[in-house]
C-alpha cells in the first residue's frame, strides 16, 4: 500500500503522523511511504531521517493525496485540505466529528474511508486517545497556573500557595485518563484537588492512588453549583466515545465562579463540556466570559510535539500496519477495534454518535462495505 503523511496545517500543530522507525517497519513489510517536505521537523525529524528509513519525500500535499491510498494525519482535515481528499482513500487521524457537521458532510460527499483514532476501541479502552489524553491532562494544570497570573488578567494566585498561604483549589470534572493525569500534576504543584465523577470504581481507584490532598465528589449539577464558588481552576475532563460532550457547566453557573478563575476545557474537541466554551488556538488561547477565563485550545499536545508525536505514533503503528497489510475492509472485519474506528465510509455515516449528533442516517459498516469505492491514482 502507498501511505502518505502530509504536514499538519492546523494552527500551531507541530506533531506528525509517522516517525522514521514506523516508516522502516512499513517499508520492511513491502509498503511505500511518502512524507511531505519538512513534515516532521518540529517533532525532531529531518527529511534525511525519513529518507534513511526508506521514505520518499514529496514537495506538496497535493502530491501526497493524489499518490497515496492511505493518509496518516494527526488532526482532522482543515478546509484547505477538503478538495485534496479522494473517493475510497483511507484517512486515519483524529476526527472528533460529533461537533463538526461540515467536515462530516465533506467526508460523506468525498466518499472517504474515515477512521478516527478516538473511536478505535479495545473493550472499554480507547488506546489511540489515551496517550494524548495523558499529555493533555498533564498540560492542563500548567496552563491554568499560568493564566491565574495577574499579567494574564487572572486572580494573581499561585497554584501551590506559600508558607502561611493556602494553595489554590482545583476542580477536575471527570475520572478517566485526562482527570488522573491532571490530578497528578496539580498535586505535584501543591494544589488542593477535587475530582468529580460518576464511576464509583474509577473514583475509588483514584482515591487509592492519590495523596491526601485529593478528594472525590459525585458529579451532579447540584454539587457543581456548590463547589464552583470555592475553586480557582476548573479542568473539564469528560469524554464518552464519539459523542458530543455534555454541558456540565452552564452559562448561568459562571456567576458562581470567582472573578479571574480559569476554566480549561479539555473536552473542546468533542464540543466542550462548558456551555460558554469555543475552540481557541495556541496563538490566541484564552477569552473571558463574565470575568472568567476560558482556555479551550483544541490541540493542546501539539505544543509539545516531540513528546506527543512519539507517544501517538507508538500507539497508532500496529493499526496502521494492519490496515496496510490487509486493506481497510479485511482489517475492519478481523479487528473489532478498527471496525469501531470507522466513522464514515463510501458516503455513509457508520458511527452512531456522529449520526445522532447531526441527525444523519446511520449505516452498519458491514452492510455497506461492498458499496464503497476503491481508491485509484488520480481518480
Amino acid at each position: 500500500m502507498k501511505i502518505g503523511v502530509p504536514k499538519e496545517i492546523k494552527v500551531k500543530e507541530y506533531r506528525v503522523g509517522m516517525i522514521p522507525s514506523g516508516v522502516r517497519v512499513l517499508i520492511q513489510s513491502g509498503h511505500e511511504v511518502y512524507i511531505e517536505n519538512d513534515a516532521g521537523v518540529k517533532s525532531g525529524f529531518t527529511n534525511d531521517d525519513y529518507i534513511k528509513a526508506g521514505a520518499t519525500i514529496l514537495q506538496d500535499p497535493q502530491e501526497i493525496f493524489e499518490h497515496c491510498e492511505m493518509i496518516l494525519k494527526v488532526k482532522e482535515p482543515q478546509p484547505g485540505e477538503y478538495d485534496l481528499l479522494r473517493a475510497g482513500q483511507i484517512l486515519f487521524t483524529y476526527l472528533h466529528l460529533a461537533p463538526l457537521r461540515a467536515l462530516t458532510e465533506v467526508l460523506k460527499e468525498k466518499k472517504v474511508i474515515a477512521i478516527a483514532y478516538e473511536t478505535v476501541q479495545e473493550g472499554k479502552r480507547v488506546p489511540l486517545l489515551e496517550p494524548m489524553s495523558q499529555i493533555a491532562g498533564r498540560i492542563a494544570p500548567m496552563v491554568a497556573s499560568h493564566f491565574l497570573s495577574a499579567h494574564t488578567n487572572g486572580m494573581g494566585v499561585l497554584i501551590g500557595g506559600a508558607t502561611g498561604v493556602l494553595p489554590s483549589r482545583v476542580l477536575i470534572i471527570g475520572s478517566g485518563t485526562v482527570a488522573r493525569n491532571a490530578a497528578k500534576i496539580a498535586v505535584g504543584l501543591g494544589a488542593d484537588v477535587v475530582i468529580m465523577g460518576r464511576n464509583p470504581s474509577s473514583m475509588s481507584a483514584l482515591e487509592t492512588l492519590m495523596p491526601d490532598n485529593v478528594s472525590t465528589l459525585y458529579s451532579s449539577h447540584y454539587n457543581i453549583e456548590k463547589i464552583l464558588p470555592t475553586v480557582d481552576i476548573v479542568i473539564g475532563a469528560v469524554y464518552s466515545t464519539g459523542e458530543k460532550a455534555p454541558h456540565l457547566i452552564t452559562k448561568e453557573m459562571l456567576s458562581l465562579c470567582k472573578k479571574g478563575a480559569v476554566l480549561v476545557d479539555v473536552a473542546i474537541d468533542q464540543g466542550g463540556c462548558i456551555e460558554t466554551s469555543r475552540p481557541t488556538t495556541h496563538d490566541d488561547p484564552v477569552f473571558e466570559v463574565d470575568g472568567v477565563i476560558h482556555y479551550c485550545v483544541a490541540n493542546m499536545p501539539g505544543d509539545y510535539p516531540v513528546t506527543a508525536t512519539y507517544a501517538l505514533t507508538n500507539a497508532t503503528l500496529p493499526y496502521v500496519k494492519k490496515l496496510a497489510d490487509l486493506g481497510w475492509r479485511d482489517a475492519s472485519l478481523q479487528d473489532s477495534a478498527i471496525y469501531s474506528g470507522v466513522n464514515v465510509a463510501g458516503g455513509y455515516v457508520t458511527e452512531v454518535p456522529v449520526a445522532k449528533a447531526h441527525q444523519m442516517e446511520y449505516s452498519e459498516l458491514k452492510d455497506i462495505m461492498d458499496a464503497c469505492p476503491v481508491f485509484y491514482l488520480n481518480n
